[in-house]
């Protein structure tokens, strides 16, 4: 079995204040550097107005496949920035806690509305580290095991069977009905090659799987 890791069950927050400066911490789950960037733009857009929005995130660097397993061995893309902050006081330590949890296929932002007392690096380096845990704790932290993702695109008259086929897998997918029908598919790694040959053996081969 490919190797398991720590991630989060889910999306959470959490909020306290520090010397009049109120702090968010946010955290969700990621599997690709784009998703981790996805997410730190939404949480900028929902606070424009903040002080700072912080960044941290640790995904794998690469898409995970049968070939690049996205377990212990996968490289992983350690991000982080201070935002304006001074320099090590804030992204670092958000970042910190994630390596220090072993948790990854994770993103936070820290939120910060300044409250007019400023807070020393150490201040600032306990808040952020504080945010990313408190958020860490509500969304709580689960073993997972790596997926890839595949496209399987089928005529009309294949659609139903391989829809079934994705069913009874138990796997998670997504259905868009177009000229042609693509089903994008999310597996466990370990089973993504027997699942594409059973979709190619439904459909004689008809089917173009990405």
């Amino acid at each position: 079995m490919t190797d398991a890791y720590r991630t989060v069950a889910g999306r959470a927050d959490a909020r306290f204040e520090v010397n009049g400066s109120e702090f968010i911490g946010y955290v969700s789950p990621a599997e690709t550097v784009e998703e981790a960037e996805a997410f730190v733009a939404e949480i900028e857009e929902r606070h424009p107005d903040a002080t700072h929005n912080v960044p941290a995130y640790r995904v794998p660097a690469g898409s995970a496949s049968s070939s690049v397993p996205g377990g212990g061995s996968v490289m992983l893309r350690e991000y982080q920035s201070d935002d304006g902050e001074p320099s090590g006081s804030s992204g670092k330590p958000a970042l910190n806690v994630l390596v220090q949890q072993d948790v990854r296929n994770v993103a936070a932002v820290v939120t910060r509305y300044y409250g007019g007392t400023n807070l020393g690096v150490g201040g600032l380096a306990r808040a952020y580290s504080r945010a990313v845990k408190e958020a860490l704790d509500a969304a709580g932290v689960v073993e997972e095991i790596p997926h890839e993702r595949f496209t399987a695109t089928v005529e009309y008259d294949d659609s139903g069977s391989v829809r079934g086929l994705l069913e009874s897998a138990g796997v998670e997918f997504e259905a868009a009905y177009e000229a042609d029908v693509s089903f994008e598919v999310r597996v466990p790694v370990e089973d993504g090659a027997d699942l594409r040959d059973r979709i190619r053996s439904a459909t004689s081969g008809r089917a173009d799987i990405e």
